[in-house]
């Protein structure tokens, strides 16, 4: 494995990253919120509170940040670059998209005879082009490369086009050498199990949003199956998640079975969002409220220091083909 992540500035080592929040959102857009009359996308206000929630976060010990958007929800490159350059925390950014129904009717057009969705293959073309030659700005213009391969699947059960998603991002992370996150609400083994068979190693896989209620025996089988769990809703208590007191315990319980390597942590903020709620949560409230809570749950300096730095670094390094 390499030793550099992709971030939108370039690729930094790996070693630069610090502490990682491995899952949030900068500047969320449901797509097609920009062209809305009563929506006002001010990008010298938007970079304002990204830039102080942001120093926030490096305050608070933070050092990099994985922007899980992917290319089609608002993803700002100018605009995360000129805050990294600003607060000095590295932004990853991602490519990738999903659910189907946040897909334009570009990417839902019947593109074979008989119809069926976009391929896979298709999809993997677009996402690791963006993961090696830059992630793409309208129209022709390529930026940094993406750091993170990013999908999500319709909570009430996959589409066949969040199944040529899925395996189309598999490939692209495989082709590319970044890592695949996920997000299977309806069967999250079931997609591991596609991934898998695309050949992407479980140790490149992320699954997301296992800190929902009923999820701890998954979380502990996609972390025996090498995938990293995502525990990436902190701070938030919305119905469906569970408290942070149980995250630490489900985190706790983790690491006594020997699978502290493969747990990772978010917030699942959005700094900025337009077209839909935003969520009450800042980027450093896993640094801020969280470590204590592990620490009460018996987790030592540097099994937290491990879930926090080390885990989110091996992930985000780019594989070498």
């Amino acid at each position: 494995m390499s030793t550099t992540v992709n971030t939108v500035l370039g690729p930094i080592a790996a070693e630069e990253l610090g502490v990682v929040a491995i899952h949030e959102a900068l500047l969320s857009v449901v797509p097609g919120a920009q062209f809305a009359y009563d929506i006002e996308i001010d990008r010298a206000e938007i970079f304002e509170v990204l830039r102080d929630k942001l120093e926030a976060f490096k305050a608070a010990g933070g050092g990099a940040i994985v922007d899980r958007t992917g290319m089609s929800h608002g993803r700002d490159l100018p605009l995360y670059e000129a805050l990294s350059r600003t607060t000095g925390v590295h932004i990853i950014a991602s490519t990738g998209m999903g659910p189907e129904e946040n897909l334009g009717g570009y990417f839902l057009t019947p593109q074979t005879n008989p119809p069926t969705p976009w391929p896979a293959e298709r999809f993997a073309e677009l996402f690791a082009a963006e993961a090696t030659e830059g992630m793409v700005l309208p129209r022709v213009e390529r930026r940094a490369s993406a750091g993170l391969v990013v999908t999500t699947q319709t909570a009430g059960g996959a589409t066949p086009t969040d199944e040529s998603l899925l395996r189309g991002a598999a490939r692209a992370a495989a082709q590319s050498g970044v890592a695949l996150s996920f997000s299977a609400p309806a069967d999250p083994i079931v997609a591991l199990e596609a991934v898998l068979a695309e050949g992407l190693s479980a140790d490149r896989i992320v699954v997301a949003g296992l800190d929902r209620a009923g999820s701890a025996a998954t979380a502990r089988a996609v972390a025996e199956r090498g995938a990293y769990v995502a525990i990436d809703h902190i701070g938030q208590s919305e119905a469906g998640l569970i408290s942070d007191d149980d995250r630490a315990a489900l985190v706790a319980e983790l690491v006594a079975a020997g699978l502290g390597s493969r747990i990772v942590l978010s917030s699942g903020a959005v700094g900025v969002a337009k077209g839909h709620p935003g969520t009450d949560v800042a980027y450093d409230a896993v640094l801020a409220g969280f470590v204590p809570t592990l620490a009460a749950h018996g987790l030592d300096e540097d099994g937290i220091r491990g879930i926090l730095v080390d885990n989110p670094r091996n992930l985000l390094a780019v594989k070498e083909a």
